[in-house]
């Protein structure tokens, strides 16, 4: 069996609401459009997603395009060196724990 990544998208207290599993090669954008489709299915309610800069490009300009919520990109500070919490990014980062 080959390596796998795990897409997922949780609420704002980590509970999981789209989880697919992905071979590891899958680049994060394009592991994004099966989990955010999905999303607009299961949850109607949904208005931001937060997401890495992986996530970033095109990914936002089609979520814009076809859904109702909006794909916002959370950057990291470049001039900070070694590890820092970055906001909103440790609910999701909390969940793989």
């Amino acid at each position: 069996m080959g390596l796998l990544e795990r897409h997922q998208l949780v609420d704002t207290l980590g509970f999981p609401i789209v989880v697919k599993v992905q071979a590891a090669n899958v680049q994060d954008r394009d592991g994004a459009v099966e989990v955010l489709a999905t999303a607009e299915n299961k949850c109607s309610t949904l208005k931001l997603v937060w997401a890495d800069g992986g996530y970033s490009g095109k990914l936002v300009e089609w979520v814009d395009e076809l859904f109702d919520f909006k794909l916002e990109i959370v950057k990291r500070t470049d001039d900070i060196k070694g590890f820092k919490v970055q906001p909103r990014r440790w609910v999701a980062e909390r969940t793989h724990a």
